[in-house]
């Protein structure tokens, strides 16, 4: 067993856990839009980065794919860690506008407004539809194609796979498919109309360290019943 620190508590997991794995179970929420329970870890979302490490050599990590190490000190919703998780959503956003778990994530990080160019793309290339049909289908059907800003996700030479069965595994899975907002002008890319309540303990206090992490937030509970 190996023995590690998440947000001050000591956690015993097994050796090759990762530390998105090792947050989970102990009950701290982790968001991920590449990350599925029976797929391989990618590491392409990065909306699951965690802080490991202390003072000048913390540093930022998927957790997805990094394992658990013994006594490595993990934080989950530190500054640093809100502040790279509101930039990818930004992003994010700009590929995928109207895709409604990209428009929760944003509401509940708190981010009112767009700052960078639409794409009106309706892939974020999370390659989870890649590894549903390879790995639990058993077709390999759909892959990556390209690379850097051409990179996509289809059939080879964009013909009609012939091992493909319509399963509709691929949409299932995919964050840009599942819901779509419905808010019909995606130049504002957050309608608001989903907007979490903002933590009034953050407004009233910043830390640093360590971030309100809890899902429901307390706090949030009692403002919402007053």
């Amino acid at each position: 067993m190996i023995t590690l620190k998440i947000n001050g508590l000591d956690v015993s997991v097994e050796k090759g856990t990762t530390l998105l794995e090792a947050a989970r179970f102990i009950g701290f929420p982790v968001p991920t839009l590449c990350h599925m329970d029976g797929l391989s870890a990618y590491g392409a979302c990065r909306l699951c980065v965690v802080e490991i490490g202390e003072g000048p050599k913390a540093k930022l990590v998927s957790s997805c794919t990094y394992p658990a190490e013994e006594g490595l000190k993990v934080r989950t919703a530190s500054a640093r860690v809100l502040k790279a998780r509101r930039m990818i959503l930004e992003l994010l956003l700009a590929s995928c506008p109207q895709s409604k778990i990209i428009q929760d994530l944003a509401a509940s990080h708190g981010i009112r407004q767009q700052r960078f160019r639409q794409e009106y793309e309706d892939c974020i290339l999370c390659g989870l539809c890649v590894r549903m049909c390879e790995e639990q289908m058993m077709a390999k059907a759909i892959g990556f194609r390209n690379r850097g800003e051409k990179r996509s996700i289809g059939t080879p030479f964009d013909i009609k796979s012939d091992v493909c069965r319509l399963c509709g595994g691929c949409m299932y899975v995919c964050p840009a498919c599942q819901l779509r907002c419905t808010y019909n002008e995606p130049e504002k890319a957050i309608c608001g109309a989903c907007a979490n309540l903002t933590p009034p303990c953050i407004e009233k206090e910043q830390f640093d360290d360590m971030m309100c992490y809890m899902d429901p937030c307390v706090a949030c509970e009692i403002e919402k019943d007053k």
